[in-house]
């Protein structure tokens, strides 16, 4: 009961009181431009994980973040969240292996000490409390359920609209027209089921950010194009295939996201694992975009991308063996690019990317999924590389070996990426590697890793490789694993990890904390821990 009504007891305890005034100074202490930054988390509801990069956005698209000379405004409000996280004011949720935030939270004890302080700022309002200030002060509004749906035209000077766990707009049956608030600069409609873009957001001439990831919207009409302060288009999870050409005009646009994935039966992804969206001819004006991704490859579309030189992800899907030279000839001239995916036309197309002359330095993530036959020789010169998947590759030469030079690779997936037999790792290599999943080798026969390599590894993920008959005995030398994951794996396999039944395990794999088996055929499933 205390703890259901700790905000209450806050503001009425003497003792509280006093407590909370200490707390306070936590938030007193806060330079001004993270005080609006923090008070914006009140917008989420109660325990809900906000996306690192969906709160960045956020931030910039409600102007808290300050341009600063030689940075980005995404690396700056990036700044900002590791202060607060610093602050202990914003408890991170989940991370990334090599140190990146994937989620964060507001902790539900700080979130009752300050909503009374985000009361009396008046910085925002949700449809679930009783609001004694008046509507048409309220800046920002959150709506959580179906029956607290308020009517739209009661918030005329309305900057901000979140709407969480709402079935669908049409359900609404006292809302009205968007076209009421213009001076919306956030719109939020993440993970509703509205089937149709409402025509009247496009009257919202101040619109900065627009989410739409997850609704069933499936056409986008050509009157897009009147958002000409759009930063940021969501539309991520929805069933839009083609841009229409009025996108064009968005010269404000940073961040453009249009993907679908296909996450196939749960234990095994497909090649072709991810749905993009056409683009019209004339994307490579759009010279303010950061995020591309993903979009169909066509041979005029691939040369103009060298237009883009302020990318930071890129993702192409339907790449044909024609179009390579031209793709490497536009990444080349992406200094900034962090993040590159590709997916060719089909699981038997070639990627050919081997024209590459010097590759991006800065890139961190890679992903190339479609037949290689032979690893491209710029990809051990990428040094800033932390995770790389090779999916359908094919490879005809060891790609461990290959890739264990690169000094900051914590996360390695070879799925369908090598037919040989035989998988090795040299001493000292894979420093910093903490996963690596081996997914459907099918002529792997045996892996070696020597003593000293993969001194970091915290998982291995080994599934489908039915022609790997012996057990690695090799994991005694890694001792920080800590999961050992299997799937489908042949019965001499097993038996070589086991002296009498499950439970008498060899003794190479006795300190690994947790072991697991599962056989998607038979359905049958054991683990140790």
């Amino acid at each position: 009961m205390i703890h259901r009504s700790l905000g209450l007891e806050f503001e009425s305890h003497d003792n509280l009181r006093r407590m909370m005034k200490i707390l306070l100074l936590s938030f007193n202490d806060l330079p001004y431009y993270l005080k609006s930054c923090f008070l914006y988390l009140s917008i989420f509801p109660e325990d809900y994980r906000i996306k690192r990069m969906k709160l960045i956005r956020l931030w910039i698209a409600e102007g808290f973040v300050e341009r600063k000379v030689g940075r980005t405004k995404e690396e700056v409000a990036e700044g900002y969240l590791n202060e607060l996280i610093a602050r202990n004011l914003v408890h991170v949720h989940e991370w990334k292996l090599y140190g990146k935030v994937v989620t964060c939270r507001i902790h539900d004890l700080v979130q009752e000490m300050f909503i009374p302080k985000f009361r009396e700022e008046h910085f925002f309002a949700s449809s679930v409390e009783e609001n004694t200030m008046p509507c048409n002060r309220i800046r920002r509004l959150s709506i959580y359920k179906d029956e607290n749906f308020p009517k739209f035209d009661a918030f005329s000077c309305l900057r901000s609209l979140f709407i969480f766990g709402v079935e669908g707009l049409s359900n609404a049956p006292a809302i009205s027209s968007f076209s009421s608030l213009r001076l919306l600069r956030v719109v939020d409609l993440e993970n509703t089921s509205m089937g149709i873009f409402p025509d009247d957001l496009t009257s919202l001439l101040h619109l900065r950010y627009l989410s739409l990831e997850n609704t069933k919207i499936k056409k986008l009409p050509s009157s897009l194009g009147k958002l000409k302060n759009l930063e940021t288009l969501n539309l991520k999870g929805t069933f839009v295939c083609e841009l229409p050409a009025e996108i064009l005009k968005l010269k404000c646009l940073c961040h453009l996201l249009v993907y679908r994935y296909r996450t196939g039966d749960g234990y095994y992804i497909p090649c072709d694992c991810v749905d993009g969206i056409k683009v019209p001819a004339g994307i490579g004006s759009m010279r303010s975009l950061q995020k591309l991704a993903h979009i169909e490859a066509e041979s005029g579309i691939i040369r103009e991308l060298g237009n883009l030189t302020q990318l930071r992800r890129l993702g192409i899907i339907k790449l044909r063996v024609e179009d390579g030279n031209d793709l490497c000839t536009s990444i080349e001239k992406m200094i900034h690019l962090h993040s590159f995916s590709v997916i060719s036309m089909a699981e038997e197309e070639v990627l050919d990317l081997h024209s590459l002359s010097h590759s991006p330095l800065p890139l961190r993530c890679l992903n190339l999924i479609g037949r290689l036959e032979k690893l491209p020789e710029w990809i051990a010169s990428l040094h800033n590389l932390v995770t790389v998947c090779l999916r359908c590759s094919r490879l005809r030469d060891d790609p461990l070996k290959a890739l264990q030079s690169l000094p900051n690779l914590v996360e390695l997936e070879l799925d369908r990426a090598y037919d040989g037999e035989e998988l090795c790792c040299e001493g000292r290599g894979y420093p910093r590697l903490k996963k690596l999943w081996l997914f459907e080798l099918s002529g792997l026969k045996n892996m070696r890793v020597e003593k000293g390599a993969m001194s970091s590894l915290e998982e291995l993920d080994i599934r489908r490789c039915e022609e790997l008959v012996e057990a690695p005995l090799w994991l005694e030398h890694v001792t920080n694993l800590k999961i050992l994951d299997l799937y489908d794996m042949s019965e001499a396999f097993l038996n070589g990890l086991r002296k009498d039944g499950v439970e008498e395990l060899v003794d190479c794999i006795h300190h690994i904390p947790f072991i697991q088996y599962t056989d998607t055929q038979t359905n049958t499933h054991w683990e140790l821990s």
